[in-house]
């Protein structure tokens, strides 16, 4: 039977079309507004064209969300199969066609081309509505994440040019405490002129953890320098805004983990995903997210650890043999829930412990014994979704030894 390939260069406001036939004969070619009416149009001219030859259309695109959401979903509704080519992969095949320019009919081309050809793709699925929701959640509180740490790392630099000792009195990352206290109190003279009591007392009364030692390290910083940087007068003004902004991101935070938390239940896979040593609400949503909350895109546990990066990628060559690294295209969001998992389950999973040490033992450092654990687990995880089990201690130490 004669097949069609439909290609589509996906944007923000525009996509690119280009169907192919058997000899890879372009068929179709057409820009086409990112709107419900024109994709719809789109849908009908190509089953249209498929229809009239008596032929059966592959869809494939380089986008598995963001602008492609919309045509994602309508094909999904149409019953049409969808195949996803990420970008990379379709810049580096560009350079295998001829000419050296790049256009959006020359992507489409190449992603329906690659289709036509390849038969190591996955179909591309929509995903549940509870973990696009998750994946939406956990991405806005990674940026989030990222925001504060760049806010804190901004604030400790202002502080070095004005109150150096202040800086070096708190970790900014971890006391709430140090970050009332800038909101009010941020230069030498502020601090003695309060006093350490008046210090404890404001910050006690702003339900601060720990009051009265930050109020004692502050005046004991105040009282290491008595000189005036000419830094000091715009750079306290920039603590104070720097260090209420942390305070926001981190209630913006806490009211993401707690719609991460409640959003997170409505998933079937949660009650086993947390039954998991290491795995809480936060980390069970993260990976929900990034696989769709669907066991059956992958074909194993092997597939999954690849996607994850977690399987060696081995580079032999002649003579040469095992030459095994670690994989250069992964997905990051999950190799970084298995390995924060990994790295939680060593307070308060023996067999995990046991693990790590037996690898530390080995001579691995850190990093290689967490990923080996990450490795391990990922097996256990992958059985327990597949036969919708709960974790069981005994499964870990039954586990044969990984190569």
């Amino acid at each position: 039977m004669v097949q069609l390939w439909a290609g589509v260069d996906a944007g923000k406001t525009h996509h690119h079309c280009v169907v192919i036939d058997a000899d890879g004969a372009r068929l179709y070619s057409q820009r086409i507004a990112n709107d419900e009416s024109a994709l719809l149009d789109l849908i009908a001219d190509v089953a249209s064209l498929a229809g009239g030859l008596g032929d059966e259309v592959t869809w494939a695109t380089d986008l598995n969300h963001g602008g492609a959401a919309l045509l994602i979903a309508l094909l999904a509704a149409h019953d049409q199969r969808l195949l996803y080519i990420p970008g990379r992969t379709v810049h580096h095949a560009s350079k295998t066609y001829r000419g050296d320019g790049k256009t959006d009919a020359k992507d489409a081309l190449v992603i329906a081309d690659q289709a036509r050809m390849r038969r190591d793709l996955q179909p591309l699925r929509a995903g549940d509505e509870v973990s696009v929701d998750l994946r939406i959640l956990t991405s806005r509180r990674a940026d989030k994440a990222i925001d504060r740490v760049r806010a804190i790392n901004r604030l400790r630099a202002q502080l070095l040019e004005y109150f150096p000792a202040l800086e070096q009195a708190f970790d900014y990352s971890r006391s709430k405490a140090a970050l009332m206290l800038l909101t009010r109190y941020r230069t030498p003279e502020a601090l003695r002129r309060a006093g350490e009591s008046r210090v404890h007392a404001w910050l006690k009364k702003q339900g601060a953890r720990s009051s009265a030692r930050v109020a004692e390290k502050a005046i004991a910083a105040a009282k290491s320098q008595y000189t005036v940087v000419p830094a000091q007068r715009v750079g306290e003004m920039m603590a104070a805004t720097l260090a209420q902004d942390v305070l926001d991101l981190e209630h913006e935070l806490a009211d993401l983990d707690a719609l991460i938390s409640t959003r997170v239940f409505d998933h079937r896979h949660t009650s086993i995903l947390l039954s998991m040593p290491g795995f809480g609400p936060v980390l069970s949503a993260e990976f929900l997210g990034a696989t769709g909350g669907d066991m059956t895109a992958f074909d194993g546990a092997d597939r999954l650890a690849s996607v994850a990066g977690l399987a060696p990628v081995p580079r032999d060559s002649g003579r040469i043999s095992g030459n095994n690294h670690r994989p250069r295209r992964y997905d990051r969001r999950l190799l970084r829930v298995f390995y924060l998992a990994a790295m939680s389950s060593l307070k308060s999973n023996p067999p995990s412990r046991t693990y790590y040490d037996r690898k530390r033992a080995e001579g691995k450092s850190h990093t290689q014994a967490i990923i080996c654990l990450a490795r391990r687990r990922l097996n256990v995880l992958w059985a327990m979704l597949r036969d919708e089990t709960p974790y069981v201690s005994a499964a870990v130490s039954a586990l044969p030894r990984a190569a």
